[in-house]
């Protein structure tokens, strides 16, 4: 599974562990997050979001 990057903040996504800090389990992709879902650190929207090599 491909990490994301907040473009606000820098905090990485991992679908691995999730966040299950706000209801995402492990394993869940990033495009299958809902949509209202914000980045934990900074609240930033899934569209400031960026793939990771």
């Amino acid at each position: 599974m491909e990490l994301y990057v907040c473009s606000v903040c820098g905090y990485v996504y991992d679908p691995t562990f999730g966040d299950p800090d706000n209801g995402v389990e492990p394993g869940t992709a990033f495009e299958d997050l809902p949509d209202e879902w914000t980045c934990p650190v900074c609240g930033a929207s899934k569209e400031e979001f960026t793939k990771t090599n």
